[in-house]
């Protein structure tokens, strides 16, 4: 991995303001290294030049950090990752919040087969690749999350089963999804969009929390 991107990184990191150790900075480009391998066999990612990578794939995938971080407190919570691909935000996740237990679920067998190869290559224990349908799980999840998944109705609708009691949606967007938000079932409320700026890429994103809304049951 050229110390180009290894220096892209630490400068995307430092924009963030987040605090990664030398370790964890390794381990996420180990993470790139690999999408970059077995996205020639298994077509993990559409983007396959390196820099981009950095950019929209992982440097993307870390604006969720913080935000994450100041609603979890540092609580070991499980957290769900739907339709997860090549395992974009959940591994990153899970390198970077070490007290997080991450499952990235994926109808695709063999994307879901390489969050698995990466959880044992990068030896990461609160790490899994799941094969499944989101509908089909049952396990309590207190943060259930989504980056370009779905429509926001949709994931709350597929993912409902799978949420804890008294846990949150976080769906990682592009633009503020005003008309998706307003389709939510009634019983899901919007309680925070934050907008969210990624180093090195001028473009809209932001990130949408919902919570089941008990008063409209």
């Amino acid at each position: 991995m050229s110390t180009n991107l290894a220096e892209g990184l630490r400068a995307g990191i430092q924009a963030l303001g987040l605090d990664l150790s030398a370790e964890q900075q390794q381990r996420l480009l180990d993470y790139m290294a690999l999408i970059q391998k077995w996205t020639k066999v298994y077509n993990l990612t559409a983007v396959r030049d390196p820099a981009e990578m950095l950019t929209h794939h992982l440097l993307d995938s870390l604006t969720a950090i913080a935000p994450l971080t100041r609603h979890t407190l540092g609580q070991p919570i499980r957290v769900l990752d739907v339709g997860s691909g090549g395992g974009l935000p959940g591994v990153v996740l899970a390198i970077c919040m070490p007290e997080l237990n991450v499952t990235c679920v994926d109808t695709v067998a063999k994307k879901a087969a390489f969050v698995q190869q990466v959880a044992v290559s990068l030896k990461l224990s609160n790490l899994r690749g799941l094969h499944a349908r989101v509908e089909t799980l049952t396990d309590p999840y207190q943060v259930i999350c989504s980056r370009a998944f779905a429509s926001l109705p949709d994931f709350v609708t597929w993912s409902r089963s799978a949420l804890a009691e008294g846990g949150v949606w976080m769906a990682m967007k592009g633009k503020h999804p005003q008309d998706e938000i307003e389709a939510l079932p009634v019983d899901v409320k919007v309680f925070h969009v934050e907008p969210l700026t990624v180093p090195g890429l001028d473009v809209e994103r932001c990130m949408v929390w919902m919570r089941p809304n008990a008063g409209a049951a």
